[in-house]
């Protein structure tokens, strides 16, 4: 068994190793060798050696080189080397992490994260707090969370007797809310288009002065950093608008809540402390494995109550049991790779990891603008939006410069501009990797 393992650390090694030279999107032919794993159901057991060779051979050049330092789509962090390290042990561990007596290592390592990550966001200290695959599922924790709330005000028991003639809520949403807030809000029962939209200002902030009334069975959703612009809506004010009329206040941080944790960029974050529930993700700008998400609540029974089973399960004693927090009772452990992150990191690490990876962003607007092209956002966060003249225009840059392979960049629409969206998130990425990129970008431009 040991031999397995050595080999599997030395392929995953090599693997990390060629990141820098290697194309950032998978070569066509690698994508084609996909087809070799398209075989029948085998008849007879094979060595773990050999499915792990056949895995690396073909699986490895088919992937995505995201781990490495010149991936710049979506919003998609690296892995910290500790958290992969840490990941490795974790799965060798194999715990699962909804009891306590199931893993005890989890629960503590849970529990000392959250302490400091409720610290790191300034989040009042009796929040609960719990590990969700994606920001979409902590979303929709908070949403639960926020129902269960709204609903026991009203006298309706919503976990035992469902929506059927519940009283209505009213959920109000920016314009430019994101596809992932949508999705939670379809599962948790108060549908996508169901929703009062606030009009946006032209980086995507909630414009303040047409926010709507609103009332204590009324939840509003706000953005910390728009996913396209780096934007944050105007969270102190509405907090204040909202709890004034009873209202419940969830923020989708889901990358933008981290600029806590940089003091030159914690400005952009004032006022969160003050809503009812929060959700981010640990695998965007914290740099862990996937997956990683995170949900808070300011009252810890409005989450313990939504994740509810309605009865005794498995009783513990402890004062904090994962699974009931989550909506998961069997997970694997996060927790242990988020504590390794921030053990690792440190406060200084974090804002530097944060800081940087900004800075690196201005870096590409400056460059673009230089060179003639039009940045259609204020880059105050990891987020550039860039358009190359014409729609069509901008979809050819974008094409090419995902087929060069030097780097790779998505594209995005907003407020009816078609552009490319370059978003600095990994901690591997260098001032050299921004500098080869760029000039990549910019002679596929020409």
């Amino acid at each position: 068994m040991s031999n397995l393992f050595d080999d599997a650390a030395k392929r995953a090694s090599r693997y990390l190793e060629s990141l820098n030279t290697r194309s950032v999107a998978p070569k066509r032919e690698a994508i084609a060798a996909l087809a070799r794993f398209d075989q029948a159901f085998p008849d007879h057991t094979s060595s773990a050696e050999s499915v792990l060779a056949e895995l690396d051979e073909i699986g490895s050049p088919a992937t995505m080189a995201s781990a490495g330092g010149r991936f710049f789509g979506f919003v998609i962090g690296g892995a910290l080397p500790a958290t992969v390290a840490a990941n490795w042990l974790a799965t060798t561990w194999d715990q699962n992490a909804g009891l306590v007596v199931t893993s005890p290592i989890n629960a503590a390592l849970e529990n000392v994260s959250l302490r400091w990550l409720k610290a790191i966001f300034h989040l009042p200290s009796q929040s609960a707090g719990g590990f969700v695959t994606s920001a979409t599922a902590a979303n929709f924790s908070a949403l639960a969370a926020a129902r269960h709330m709204l609903l026991a005000r009203a006298g309706w028991d919503v976990e035992a007797r469902g929506l059927f003639g519940a009283p209505p809520l009213t959920v109000v949403v920016g314009d430019e809310v994101h596809a992932s807030m949508l999705k939670a809000l379809s599962l948790v029962g108060f549908g996508r288009e169901r929703v009062l939209r606030v009009p946006v200002d032209a980086q995507g902030r909630m414009c303040f002065d047409e926010f709507p009334d609103v009332d204590d069975r009324t939840v509003v959703c706000v953005q910390a950093g728009n996913v396209n612009s780096g934007a944050f809506d105007p969270i102190p004010e509405i907090c204040a608008r909202a709890h004034s009329h009873g209202a419940w206040v969830h923020v989708d941080g889901a990358f933008g809540m981290w600029a806590a944790a940089a003091p030159a960029r914690a400005h952009l974050v004032r006022g969160v402390e003050g809503a009812d529930s929060w959700a981010t993700d640990a695998h965007k700008w914290l740099n862990v494995p996937y997956d990683s998400g995170l949900v808070f609540t300011r009252d810890p029974d409005a989450l313990r109550k939504a994740m509810s089973i309605g009865g005794a399960y498995l009783a513990q004693d402890e004062d904090r049991v994962p699974y009931q927090y989550t909506p998961d009772f069997s997970r694997r452990a996060r927790g242990i790779e988020v504590w390794a992150a921030l053990r690792q990191l440190g406060r200084l690490g974090l804002a530097d990891l944060i800081e940087r990876t900004c800075r690196y962003a201005g870096q590409f607007a400056e460059g673009l603008r230089a060179a003639g092209y039009r940045v259609l956002n204020d880059v105050v966060l990891n987020q550039v939006l860039v358009s190359f003249g014409s729609a069509e225009r901008t979809r050819e840059v974008i094409d090419r410069v995902q087929r060069d392979g030097t780097c790779w960049c998505g594209g995005t629409v907003w407020q009816g501009h078609t552009a490319m969206r370059i978003s600095v998130s990994s901690w591997a990425t260098t001032e050299a990797d921004v500098e080869r990129s760029l000039a990549a970008i910019l002679s596929m431009a020409q």
